[in-house]
C-alpha cells in the first residue's frame, strides 16, 4: 500500500480527526454555500484542537493527491463487496489516529477532489491579520480585510488575491510553480519572499528575496511583462500606469510588526490604510486635506493615538464622530 507520512507535534484525538475529514469532503461540494462557511467557522472555534485537526487532514489530503494514481489504483477494489477478513487494515501511515481518517478520507471525498483540487479560503476583518503556513511549506501573511485562496495541485500552486494584501514567502519547487492572481495581472515564482497589495484596483508587487515575473493575467489586458528582483517595487494603477522602482522590502512588510512607513503618500491613501486596521473609522472632513503628502513612521496602537502623531505631521486635528474621529484642517 502507498505509504503516506504526515508529521505533527499536537496528535489530534480520533473525533476531532473524524470531524476534520468531514469538513474536508463537506467543503469540497459544488453546492457549498455561506451557511457551510459559517458552520465551518464555528466548528474551528468550538475546540482548542479543530484548527489543527483540520490542518492535519488538508495535510493528509494534500498528500494523498500527490500520490493519486498509485492510491486510487490501490483503493479500487473496495468498490467491489469484499469478504470480512481478520487482518491488520493497511492504510497510509499518518500517525496514530490519522490512520482510519486517511482511508476513509480517500473513499468519501477521492471522486470530488480529482475532478476538483483542494481549495482553501482565508479571510481577514478589520484589524486582523492571519499567518498562514501552507503544506508545500511555503507562508502567508494576511494584512486586515483580505481576502485569498489556495489551490495546490501536483504540477502547480494558485493563489487568488482579491481587495487586499499578503506576504508570501514561497517554498522553491521548481516542479510547481507558485503564482498570484490580482488586479488582472498575475505574479509568478518558484521560491522567493515578495509583497503583493491589490487595493481598489491598484497593485503593487514588492521582492525581498528571489525573482519575481510580473505580467497581464490575459491579452486583453493592456500592460508589459517584468522580472522584478530584491529591492525592487512594481505598481500598476487602476488606469494601468506603471511605475519600477527600488526600495526596501522591508519598509513594505512593516505592517506585520504593527507600523506602515510613507513616502510622500496622500492623506488619504494613508487614512484608507487605517480604517482597514481599526474597527473605530477616521474620515477627513476637508478633501483637500487627503491630498497632503507624508513621510513618517505610523505606529498602530490606537486610532486617537494615530490620529494625535498625524497633528504633529500636518495642519490637521481631530474630533470625535459618531463612527470614530473626523479630521479637520487646524
Amino acid at each position: 500500500m502507498t505509504s503516506i507520512a504526515v508529521h505533527d507535534d499536537r496528535t489530534p484525538d480520533d473525533g476531532a480527526m473524524a470531524e476534520a475529514g468531514a469538513w474536508v469532503a463537506r467543503l469540497q461540494r459544488s453546492e457549498v454555500g455561506e451557511a457551510d462557511g459559517l458552520a465551518f467557522e464555528a466548528w474551528l472555534d468550538a475546540a482548542p484542537g479543530n484548527r489543527g485537526a483540520y490542518r492535519r487532514a488538508v495535510a493528509i489530503w494534500q498528500e494523498f493527491e500527490a500520490n493519486a494514481e498509485a492510491v486510487l489504483a490501490e483503493l479500487e477494489p473496495l468498490a467491489q463487496p469484499i469478504p470480512i477478513r481478520r487482518k491488520p487494515v493497511r492504510g497510509w501511515w499518518v500517525g496514530g489516529a490519522g490512520v482510519a481518517l486517511a482511508a476513509g478520507l480517500a473513499v468519501a471525498v477521492a471522486p470530488a477532489l480529482m475532478v476538483q483540487p483542494l481549495t482553501q479560503t482565508f479571510v481577514t476583518g478589520k484589524g486582523q491579520h492571519q499567518h498562514v503556513k501552507l503544506a508545500d511549506g511555503s507562508v502567508i501573511d494576511l494584512n486586515a480585510e483580505t481576502r485569498l485562496s489556495v489551490t495546490l495541485t501536483r504540477g502547480e500552486r494558485k493563489v487568488v488575491l482579491g481587495d487586499g494584501e499578503a506576504i508570501f514567502d514561497v517554498a522553491a519547487d521548481k516542479a510547481r510553480p507558485f503564482t498570484v492572481a490580482a488586479a488582472d495581472h498575475l505574479v509568478r515564482v518558484v521560491g522567493t519572499q515578495f509583497d503583493v497589495r491589490n487595493r481598489q484596483g491598484g497593485l503593487t508587487v514588492t521582492v525581498a528575496r528571489g525573482k519575481v515575473q510580473v505580467r497581464p493575467l490575459t491579452a486583453a489586458v493592456a500592460g508589459r511583462s517584468f522580472l522584478l528582483t530584491p529591492g525592487e517595487r512594481l505598481a500598476v494603477a487602476a488606469g494601468g500606469a506603471e511605475e519600477l522602482k527600488a526600495v526596501d522590502p522591508q519598509e513594505t512588510f512593516s505592517w506585520r510588526a504593527g507600523r506602515l512607513v510613507y513616502r510622500d503618500q496622500p492623506l488619504g491613501e494613508v487614512v484608507a490604510d487605517l480604517n482597514r486596521q481599526f474597527v473605530d473609522q477616521i474620515e477627513i472632513g476637508d478633501p483637500e486635506l487627503a491630498k497632503l503628502p507624508i513621510t513618517g513612521v505610523i505606529v498602530l496602537d490606537d486610532p486617537r493615538a494615530v490620529t494625535q502623531r498625524l497633528s504633529l505631521m500636518l495642519p490637521v486635528r481631530s474630533v470625535p464622530s459618531d463612527r470614530g474621529l473626523v479630521l479637520l484642517r487646524k
